[in-house]
Order: C-alpha cells, then structure tokens, then sequence
C-alpha cells in the first residue's frame, strides 16, 4: 500500500518525539493531525515513500495551505512539523536527501502581547473578596502567577514538594516535561502559606487530595477554565476592561522585569522559554515603555 511506508515512517516519527523528545500529549496529538493530512496530500499525488517527495512536491503542497485560506500561524506550524519529520528521517538515514530543508517558515508578524501595568495588577490582586476562604485561594493563585510568570497549565500542576519557600524559590514543571527553578517573592509566599495553612485543609475530601498545591472544595486539582473565569470575573470587579487572561499575567511579569532592568537571559529562564528570540518579544514593550518616559519627562519631548 503506498500509504504504509510513509506512516510507519510517521509513528516512529511520532515515538520519537514522545519518549525521546518528551513532548506534551497535546502537543503530539496536533502533530499526528498535522502529519496525518501531509501523509493523506501525498498519497493523493501517488507518493509511496518519503524517498519520492521532491521539493516542488512540498511547495505545492504549502501553496494549497495557502490557497484554502489557512493562517501564517497554521501554514508555519505545518512546515514547521513536516520539516522535523524530514530532518529526522534524514538523521536515521531513511532518507538521502532533506528537500524540506531549503523551504522557508511564512513570516510571521510578532505581536506584542496585551499586558497589565502596575497599578492595574495592584487594581487585580485587590479586588478579590478574601474574607472567603475561596477569596484567600483565588487571590494566592494569582499572586503566584504574576509573581512567577507561570503558564497556568504549570500553575494548576504545581505540587507542595515543589515549593521551597526556604530559598524563596519554587521548582516547575514546564512544556516537554522540562524542569526549571523560578524565584518567589515574600507578597506571594505569604498568600499560599495562607492559604495551605487555613484553606486548603478545609477543601480536602476523605480520599485526600494528592500533593497539588491548588484544589477546589471537592479535594480536586482546579482546571485551566475555572482559573480563566474567575480572573475574568475579578477583572470585571476591578474594573480592568482590557481583555486578560492567564497568559497576561505572564506577560506583564516579563514586561515588568525588563522594564526594571531585569537581564533578558535571565527572563528567558525563569520564562522557561527554550528559544531566546521567543523572549526578546518583551524588549519591544520595553522599547514602548522607554519612548513614554522620554515623551513624559524628556523637555524637548
């Protein structure tokens, strides 16, 4: 079947990025649907093995992505993926040449994210009613993510071992099972041993609730939704009509260091960001912020 070698090639492919590479199941599961169409174009064209698949073949290939209307994003997550196969394929000497090598990823635009000033996070962090004792979780669950710069899949999988309040650090566990070491401040160390100590017992059930640091009142690990609505909700309390999420917690953390002088390598580590050029996108907000001081204070502005 002309199908079968090139899948084959694609589930050892697929192995590989799971237990080699260690990729989330997220992340694998789009990957598989990304090389599940590539292999379906190629079939389509008669390709039997990877062998066959010219350069032309891939540009035509790209130019229908781009003909039924698929984004710079979707088209250069595509390329992005087929190219690793290729490049893998090659490496394991199942290939004699990468044709996807020479082709290029669509350039994409780099947006500078939304995020919060100071007074707007201090506007956040206030509105939350913590006489309650879902108040004192919620406000600690939001101090951490802007104190650390947490995505908040790592938020909600963060566990009590982890937390080393000792050293003022906390150990995550980030994107592709990869460990980093991130610095917690006094304000939100407070608010979680707040919260461990005069909330989270209250919320365990007779099963117990396991090591995770963030639960609801059934004992259970909170999920991405319920932390994005109840940001949601403080921000309409607060009165922030920006259009924030979790993520922009994130991108004021970075944004707030870099403004601060915070060195751009060392954001990258605490961001967890594998890439450097990933990070450098806050020094465009920095660039923002210091053309405002200069039109602010500058006499000749």
């Amino acid at each position: 079947m002309q199908k079968s070698e090139i899948d084959g090639d694609i589930a050892e492919y697929m192995n590989f990025l799971k237990f080699e590479k260690g990729l989330s199941e997220n992340t694998l599961v789009a990957y598989s649907a990304d090389l599940a169409k590539y292999s379906g174009y190629l079939a389509g064209e008669g390709i039997a093995s990877a062998e066959e698949v010219t350069a032309a073949l891939l540009s035509n290939y790209f130019y229908m992505l781009c003909d039924i209307g698929l984004e710079i994003t979707t088209r250069a997550r595509y390329l992005s993926v087929i190219r690793g196969l290729h490049k893998y394929l090659y490496d394991e000497k199942k290939i004699s040449a990468d044709v996807s090598d020479i082709m290029e990823l669509p350039k994409k635009r780099r947006e500078i994210p939304d995020v919060l000033s100071y007074l707007e996070i201090t506007k956040l962090l206030d509105a939350v009613n913590t006489e309650k004792p879902k108040g004192i979780r919620d406000r600690a669950i939001l101090e951490t993510l802007y104190a650390c710069g947490l995505r908040v899949s790592e938020l909600i999988d963060l566990k009590r071992r982890n937390l080393m309040f000792e050293d003022e650090i906390i150990r995550v566990i980030g994107k592709g099972s990869k460990e980093r070491i991130v610095p917690i401040g006094a304000v939100a160390i407070e608010w979680i041993n707040r919260y461990l100590c005069d909330v989270r017992p209250g919320f365990c059930t007779a099963e117990g609730a396991g090591d995770v640091v963030f639960i609801n009142r059934r004992g259970q690990a909170l999920t991405r939704i319920y932390v994005w609505k109840m940001l949601k909700e403080t921000c309409l309390i607060a009165g922030i009509e920006k259009n924030v999420h979790p993520h922009t917690l994130r991108h004021s953390f970075a944004t707030h260091l870099i403004e601060g002088g915070a060195d751009l390598r060392a954001v990258q580590e605490m961001l967890g960001h594998a890439d450097i050029g990933t990070t450098q996108i806050y020094t465009h907000i920095d660039d923002e912020f210091i053309k405002e001081v200069h039109r602010s204070f500058h006499p000749r502005a």
